[in-house]
């Protein structure tokens, strides 16, 4: 990612790799999406993409011969070893069911978005995507956009939350919650708040540890090539609490120099899992050029390690060494994938996307990185404004891909394997 020297390049590319969270619609009327920076209304990503449960569900939720769903506690839900495998899913173009078929496993993690506070549908499709992964997965990543600020975090709003997902959990479903991603931007209504935030976040996981035992918090910033975006949407003001908390070197202006992850920590009692989105968006700006990762880049970004060419950003901290390894929390990376342009030549399609899967899963990464509990591919194909066209991030679209992919596919992923058990209740 372009560093100080190229601001406007690296704040152009953050709204882009954060378009690709926030562009995620229900295929279905009451889906509505926005556009531009920190928008995007997104009911649930896991929704059925026919909006029925199908019969199948219907048999097994009823189904008396089956086990009553068990409340797994949050503390099982982190690998004792390896990492769960997972998936940032396109319901539109592809169900649950049918991409756990192609790949050859059920997905342990399935990455659902959803506003917040949120209304009834939202609800009833939450329930749904629970009924899905119930059969086809194994636990929901649900990410809680707070899009109307962070005053309307409410007392209110969260007990609706904690019910909810206690409900799902009785469902059988686990559900992580990253609650308001990728804060160190500037692109969400919420970001740049870390006062605000640290303190929503906390009531949040309060409630959450409390009230839904078989609910975990993720706290997950945005890889910070490029930081501090200043003079852009959100961002603080001198003379603010914000901005003194933003200002970690305390020399009056925020810059790359600054931390850009510690002023937005919630602190260890609030924080379950630490993430942090990796994606290979080629190697200059502008994006849309297709071209082989560099070597050990996965590795570099994620410690702060990283001097290419995307930039030199070794002011950055080490983020694995630092919340993995200092504040002993499992890491997830929440979505990953390599750049592929169909219209623009160059490398094959194949040749990218394999040299990045093998940093991501490789023998090295896993050694390297113990605390490395949890990865999903981000599985999209899909117009990128940033890159001027389509892009296709996908690995089981294409035959050969998918089976060289699956092949490579490490033994110490883990994968889900549906819960086969009927929700409590009548």
């Amino acid at each position: 990612m372009p560093e100080e020297q190229s601001t406007d390049n690296s704040v152009t590319r953050r709204g882009a790799m954060a378009d690709r969270f926030k562009s995620w619609a229900l295929p279905t009327a009451a889906a509505v999406l926005a556009v531009g920076f920190g928008v995007a209304s997104i009911s649930s990503g896991l929704a059925d993409r026919n909006r029925n449960t199908s019969a199948a569900d219907q048999n097994q939720a009823t189904d008396q011969s089956l086990p009553v769903c068990e409340v797994a506690d949050r503390g099982s839900l982190v690998p004792s070893s390896g990492a769960l495998f997972g998936v940032n899913l396109d319901l539109a173009a592809k169900p649950l069911a049918q991409y756990a078929t192609e790949l050859g496993h059920k997905p342990a993690v399935s990455v659902s978005f959803v506003d917040f506070p949120y209304t009834d549908q939202d609800r009833t499709n939450l329930q749904q995507a629970a009924a899905q992964i119930r059969n086809d997965g194994q636990m929901m990543l649900l990410t809680l956009e707070p899009k109307n600020g962070l005053s309307a975090v409410t007392p209110d709003a969260i007990a609706g939350l904690v019910k909810d997902l206690a409900s799902i959990n009785g469902q059988g479903v686990p559900v992580i919650v990253r609650f308001g991603h990728e804060m160190n931007g500037f692109w969400f209504p919420w970001a740049q708040q870390p006062v605000e935030y640290r303190a929503a976040f906390t009531a949040v996981a309060d409630a959450v540890h409390a009230g839904a035992p078989g609910s975990a918090m993720m706290w997950a910033p945005s890889y910070a090539g490029g930081y501090a975006y200043p003079g852009r949407l959100n961002d603080a003001q001198p003379g603010t609490p914000d901005f003194a908390a933003l200002d970690t070197n305390h020399d009056g202006v925020l810059t790359i120099a600054d931390d850009p992850y510690a002023p937005y920590y919630p602190g260890d009692a609030a924080v379950d899992w630490v993430g942090l989105s990796l994606f290979h968006w080629g190697a200059t700006y502008p994006w849309g050029a297709n071209a082989v990762p560099e070597a050990n880049k996965f590795a570099d970004q994620l410690t702060g390690n990283y001097n290419g060419t995307n930039g030199d950003e070794r002011l950055l901290p080490d983020f694995y060494g630092e919340y993995a390894v200092n504040h002993n929390k499992p890491l997830a990376i929440p979505g990953t994938a390599a750049l592929y342009n169909p219209a623009a030549g160059g490398p094959a399609e194949a040749e990218i996307k394999r040299a990045w899967w093998e940093q991501v899963f490789g023998a090295r990464a896993h050694a390297q990185f113990p605390q490395l509990k949890m990865i999903n591919w981000f599985e999209w194909d899909k117009d990128e404004a940033e890159a001027k066209g389509r892009i296709d991030w996908t690995v089981t679209s294409t035959p050969g891909i998918r089976d060289a992919f699956t092949a490579a596919l490490p033994d110490w992923l883990q994968y889900g394997s549906g819960t086969g058990c009927r929700p409590a209740g009548p």
